[in-house]
């Protein structure tokens, strides 16, 4: 992206998210601003060995853990997916408690919290604070999200880490319906000439294409270190 179509995207709600992550980035203090895990249901048992990419895994090993309605929904209202889904954890999730922006959830509601972000089409991501620290895990949209928005429209790519799966469609099994290319946030499947064609350099590793195939023809596998 060119520097005017930069500056015909600037917003001064993404601009505020963008010079906090780049002083973070600046001081050494961050490596990332936010990492993709990939939906639950599109992972088979044997890929369960790795929780750091399990939303769940990271909410049980949690003290204490709070919903609240996602900031960027709320400020942008560009579409109608679910609002509380955003999860604060610890510290953060005590303070927005005891603010009264948000509430406390158990590991079964939060189950179904994540059950209903799925269906939606939301990617999650884990935020981190300068201490490395996940402090909130969010179920976001690529028209709303701040994060997604500026990886997209500033091209920073830097700020987001894919997960540690990349999706793989066996074109033998594929029936070329369709289905998971609205689920693409990145553009990975494009629908032409009644053929789904996908990039796989472009897959973030949401795992949201998986659960929307009829016949089960993606799956997940794990990335290569060379593409983290």
């Amino acid at each position: 992206m060119g520097v005017n179509q930069m500056e015909n995207h600037i917003d001064p709600y993404l601009e505020k998210y963008l010079a906090k992550y780049d002083k973070w980035l600046g001081k050494g203090q961050i490596s990332y601003s936010s990492r993709v895990l990939p939906v639950s249901e599109s992972l088979n048992t044997k890929q369960w060995v790795l929780p750091t990419e399990q939303v769940m895994s990271i909410l049980r090993d949690a003290k204490t853990v709070a919903v609240q309605n996602c900031a960027c929904r709320t400020h942008y209202k560009r579409c109608d997916k679910p609002l509380e889904v955003c999860f604060l954890l610890n510290e953060s999730g005590d303070k927005a408690v005891s603010d009264k922006s948000a509430r406390y959830v158990d590991l079964i509601e939060a189950a179904n919290i994540l059950t209903k972000a799925n269906q939606s089409g939301l990617i999650h991501l884990s935020l981190y604070r300068p201490d490395h620290e996940i402090f909130a895990l969010c179920s976001c949209c690529p028209c709303c999200c701040h994060d997604l928005q500026i990886v997209k429209l500033f091209e920073r790519k830097d700020l987001l880490v894919h997960s540690e799966y990349v999706a793989v469609t066996g074109s033998e099994n594929c029936m070329h319906c369709g289905e998971c290319v609205e689920r693409c946030a990145f553009g990975a499947r494009v629908f032409e000439n009644e053929q789904m064609n996908y990039n796989a350099d472009a897959c973030i590793g949401c795992g949201l294409c998986v659960t929307v195939c009829p016949v089960e023809a993606t799956s997940m596998a794990l990335r290569k270190p060379e593409y983290l």
